[in-house]
């Protein structure tokens, strides 16, 4: 079984990954690990999609939930 693995989005310490197989593609959420920790991160959201079509939907979705949660940062001038 050949499985493809690619970051779709990341969002501080928030990333979005799909996996690809031959019976689909599996979304995940996971927190990513902060250097000098000994956090592991971990996953946060894992969802299975028959088609990667729906798999993309849903990542915009949830792109756009954790967006609107994600802290601005000041811009610089």
């Amino acid at each position: 079984m050949n499985n493809d693995e690619r970051q779709l989005w990341r969002l501080g310490d928030l990333e979005c990954v799909m996996i690809s197989c031959c019976s689909g593609a599996e979304l995940q959420l996971r927190q990513v690990r902060k250097p000098d920790t000994t956090d592991d991160g971990g996953i946060v959201l894992r969802e299975l999609y028959p088609t990667k079509s729906d798999l993309y939907e849903r990542a915009r979705d949830l792109r756009g939930e954790y967006d609107q949660k994600e802290p601005r940062r000041p811009q610089r001038e």
